[in-house]
């Protein structure tokens, strides 16, 4: 080989070379984004614009209320930047979640907004929701790798601890429950962190817990047990009662699901329970025969007498069983409502403590169908399919542990399809994870295997 040859052989390799190296830089930037978008994401949800609110001001709804319009922006800005990510490097799986159901409900979450009792509200409120649920159900996607996932996951995880905790020991007026909070100061000493109410904080601090568990499964044998610890402290002293139970009681459950095989033992494991707490709850309050067996009991199922407030969600129910009153629309002013009539509690009611019940009020009953098939039978399925297929099982028991509290959770509480609900965007991210991981390989798996 001649020396010219030999010099335009090095040139071809440098340039090669300097072609690859700025193809790497590119990479390494758009990876950095991606996974700058999932934290900040992780952190609007769980921190909020406007942390650690004063309780004792009797303007503090009129003080948060005033940055919606930044709330709106900022969601929408992320939603937007999230979309255009993964459909650049993604496509696949967004298309994979384009089904029918999937555009029946969207379809259906369409028309209730237009024939809400307050459609300006309903619609407002939809738009904010529906750029939450995008960013959680693309967050699973943003980070290109499950290790980036994670240090994500528990990034934003430290912060918020951090956070609370200094709350707590720094500013306890605006990070603890006081006697001279406007409302329930019957609260005084249960700690809240940067939420506005403990009711918040206590199911994130449990979903928390569940993370920092599944980060130490991974190999963060600093980091994960540092979350869990943290929270499980910070839990106890919420003093939240709902949350502290379900905590253990749900990663026991979700491990049995866990080492059983068959689909249909994990349903009978995952939904028999559920359904006999809805009947003890909702359904003491619908049938007379389940109130008395109800009041048999050692424990109050009904949670300190909320059987008002689900006798009246149940008469709002009958009102308009199939459009509903409007999505997020109907616990503005109850007292104006006829059903309202006789119920002293009426003019603080703010949902019905029971996400299932709450969705047939707001969306009517083919709404809570689709909610149902769509965010409490697929995933288990899902979960089966990801099992099945051996892919990355900590993170699929991570989702299932997730959505398994949210299931629970919500029948004494209401979260579902709640806007920037932190707990709503959580198990949001837990059933879209898992739907991904039934029909999709982690890169650190895809790239093991070569």
């Amino acid at each position: 080989m001649d020396r010219s040859a030999a010099d335009m052989i090095d040139v071809e390799a440098r340039s090669l070379g300097h072609g690859l190296r700025a193809v790497l830089v590119k990479l390494n930037v758009v990876s950095a984004a991606r996974c700058l978008i999932a934290v900040a994401a992780l952190l609007l949800v769980l921190v909020t614009l406007d942390p650690f609110p004063d309780l004792r001001n009797p303007d503090v709804a009129n003080v948060v209320g005033g940055r919606m319009a930044l709330n709106y922006i900022s969601f929408g800005l992320l939603a937007a930047v999230a979309v255009l990510l993964c459909a650049a490097s993604d496509a696949p799986s967004l298309k994979s979640l384009v089904t029918p159901l999937h555009l029946c409900l969207v379809g259906w979450m369409l028309i209730n907004v237009v024939l809400s009792e307050s459609r300006e509200v309903s619609i407002q409120r939809f738009v904010l929701a529906a750029s939450v649920t995008s960013l959680a159900v693309l967050l699973p996607l943003l980070p290109p790798t499950q290790r980036s996932f994670n240090l994500c996951l528990g990034g934003a995880a430290l912060v918020l601890l951090v956070l609370c905790y200094l709350g707590v020991f720094l500013a306890p007026q605006y990070s603890i429950h006081t006697a001279l909070d406007i409302t329930e100061p019957q609260l005084a000493g249960d700690w809240r962190g940067s939420f506005g109410h403990k009711n918040i904080a206590s199911p994130v601090m449990t979903i928390l817990v569940y993370v920092g568990i599944y980060l130490s499964a991974v190999g963060s044998f600093v980091m994960g047990p540092v979350i869990a610890v943290l929270a499980g402290i910070f839990l106890i002293f919420t003093g939240g009662k709902t949350s502290t139970v379900l905590c253990l009681s749900i990663y026991a459950l979700a491990s049995l699901v866990y080492v059983t095989r068959s689909l249909w033992l994990k349903r009978i494991i995952c939904f028999a329970p559920l359904v006999v707490m809805n009947l003890l709850t909702v359904g003491s309050a619908a049938n007379p025969a389940l109130g008395a067996i109800t009041r048999q009991l050692p424990v109050d199922p009904t949670f300190t007498g909320r059987s008002d407030i689900w006798e009246f969600a149940l008469a709002a129910v009958a009102e308009k069983p199939i459009v509903g009153h409007g999505y997020a629309a109907f616990w503005d002013d109850v007292t104006e409502r006829q059903t309202a009539k006789g119920a002293e509690w009426a003019v603080t009611a703010a949902h019905s403590h029971n996400s299932y019940l709450d969705l047939a009020v707001t969306i009517g009953l083919p709404g809570l169908v689709l909610v149902i098939l769509i965010f409490v039978l697929a995933p288990l399925g899902n979960f089966q399919a990801a099992q099945t297929h051996s892919r990355s099982g900590a993170l699929a028991k991570l989702f299932l542990t997730v959505w398994l509290f949210g299931l629970y959770y919500g029948t004494t509480e209401t979260f579902l399809l709640e806007r920037q609900n932190p707990i709503w965007f959580m198990f949001a991210l837990a059933v879209s994870g898992l739907h991904f991981l039934a029909r999709f390989q982690c890169v650190e798996q895809v790239d093991s295997g070569r």
